[in-house]
């Protein structure tokens, strides 16, 4: 078990990484069929003939859900858990089958609320990056993150 990261252990350019988690062809298809039912997330053919994707894509949804078990991963030991307060969440480029996803975590700020003693709020970038090194997600969110107990 890892010691729990408060506040004060995420100072900016702190970095956290994690992965690989591959994607599968059939992964794609189930979820967008559920959640994001698009004939380019969901049907290879459809998908080829698309103008911008030109084969099947993984959901930014997707993406979205298999970035957060490696968030976990990496920063899962945060005291009270990853409690994220909204930020920019972009998809830069396609997630495909066969795509091996790895994420890099970095601390761009961190500071104690003027309101509330007993936390902070960390803003970080997270950035999942497919086998060659491109990044298919960034998201920055503002984090709420304890202060370390006094002792």
């Amino acid at each position: 078990m890892r010691e729990p990261l408060f506040l004060e252990d995420l100072t900016p350019g702190r970095r956290f990484t994690a992965g690989p988690v591959t994607v599968t062809e059939a992964e794609i298809i189930a979820f967008a069929s559920r959640y994001d039912p698009q004939p380019f997330h969901t049907d290879p053919e459809a998908a080829q003939a698309h103008p911008l994707f030109q084969g099947l894509a993984a959901s930014g949804w997707h993406t979205a859900s298999l970035t957060m078990p490696l968030v976990i991963e990496a920063v899962g030991h945060i005291a009270d858990g990853v409690i994220g307060g909204g930020g920019e969440l972009r998809w830069p480029r396609p997630v495909r089958p066969g795509d091996s996803l790895s994420i890099d975590i970095e601390i761009l700020e961190s500071a104690p609320s003027r309101s509330r003693p007993d936390r902070g709020a960390a803003l970080v970038r997270i950035r999942t990056l497919n086998q060659h090194g491109e990044e298919v997600q960034v998201f920055i969110p503002r984090i709420v993150v304890p202060r370390r107990p006094a002792t």
